[in-house]
């Protein structure tokens, strides 16, 4: 679907300079801009020391997309989705780092509150699109497939988080900034004379501003919870730990144990409660399985060769896929790579196109794929 100018797009403002400047570019190329904000947790409910201010999605930030949207002349709403929020995302975020894995928030975020109940806001006051500050863009193949692409600010770049997105999402999403750079970003921002033009960028879990999240798995969940053993790859005890949930693969500080050499983080098994440590050495891996595969284009072969991204800053790294019934996928690496972190992202690309991603089960030892 291309948004005719005059139609009406709805942008969700989250109180920075990147959704700012999405309001700024559609309402000067004379779209009717309507803006948005989600109000998804509340602040003043505690939760560690920042509580109404200094987070993304604060009490400040919203108060911050209101002015824009009142400069600019646009409409503005909040829509309170703070029960789907605590159901769909941050009681997963509980759920998995209780079940030895290491979630990624802001995927599902994406996934079921920004594409999801969002964009079914969008339709209801009548806009053809959902855009948002995200860095990244979006085009058609000549199979007039649509394409979810890198951001051309590689230091920005947002796709990573929204291999989620479906045909029918991608069609109906634009993606106004995702072609410039943030120093563009900004300059634009201070030629529309945006109040968020020097505004800094939140790097925390929007709803743990205080990036401290053992507390804030032990408020939800209480404290004393899933303690064991910390043991070596043969099985041999070297101490003892408080929660499998303080832990997450290649975590060297904060073990709490002496040994000869520097330990690191090899795996966590939710069923005994062990923590497995080891050298350095022993962190690579051979590859991975993933669930929950989302194809934004689906593969023509059985296994394709390709590049995948298993964290966010992660560089591409080749490797070949191949998918397998009940949307599960299995990836062998061409070299050994550190870092497969069970509840992360593993995420496809062709370049600079992501065909697809899922979410990381476990990490395999199997023989790399000759690449």
């Amino acid at each position: 679907m291309t948004l005719s100018t005059g139609g009406r797009v709805v942008v969700a403002m989250s109180g920075g300079v990147d959704s700012s400047v999405t309001a700024a570019l559609l309402k000067e190329q004379g779209y009717e801009v309507i803006g948005v904000s989600l109000q998804l947790w509340d602040h003043s409910q505690g939760h560690g020391e920042k509580t109404a201010t200094g987070g993304c999605c604060s009490l400040d930030d919203l108060h911050d997309a209101r002015r824009v949207a009142e400069q600019l002349g646009i409409p503005y709403y909040v829509v309170n989705a703070e029960e789907e929020f605590r159901r769909l995302v941050v009681d997963d975020f509980v759920a998995e780092y209780f079940a030895g894995r290491t979630p990624n928030p802001c995927v599902r975020c994406n996934e079921r509150i920004k594409f999801g109940l969002l964009l079914d806001r969008a339709r209801e006051l009548g806009a053809e699109m959902l855009a948002t500050g995200h860095y990244a863009r979006i085009d058609r193949d000549e199979r007039g497939r649509y394409r979810l692409l890198t951001g051309d600010d590689r230091n920005k770049d947002q796709s990573y988080f929204l291999f989620t997105l479906n045909q029918e999402q991608l069609a109906r999403t634009l993606f106004p900034v995702g072609g410039l750079t943030k120093p563009e970003v900004r300059a634009l921002a201070e030629r529309f004379r945006l109040r968020t033009a020097t505004k800094g960028e939140s790097q925390e879990v929007c709803f743990i501003p205080d990036d401290d999240y053992v507390r804030f798995l032990e408020e939800e969940r209480g404290t004393g919870l899933l303690a064991g053993a910390i043991v070596d790859s043969a099985g041999n005890v070297l101490g003892r730990h408080q929660g499998i949930y303080r832990y997450t693969v290649g975590q060297r500080r904060g073990l709490g144990i002496a040994h000869a050499h520097p330990l690191h983080v090899l795996g966590v098994n939710a069923a005994t409660h062990d923590v497995v440590v080891g050298g350095r050495e022993e962190l690579p891996r051979q590859g991975l399985s993933a669930t929950g595969i989302n194809w934004i284009l689906t593969p023509d072969s059985e296994s394709i060769e390709t590049t995948c991204r298993i964290r966010y800053r992660h560089r591409p790294i080749p490797c070949r896929v191949t998918p397998l019934p009940g949307g599960e996928a299995e990836v062998r690496f061409v070299r050994p790579e550190p870092g497969v972190t069970p509840g992360q992202s593993v995420v496809f690309y062709d370049g600079e196109t992501v065909l697809g991603g899922g979410w990381i089960i476990k990490a395999t030892e199997e023989e790399p794929c000759s690449g």
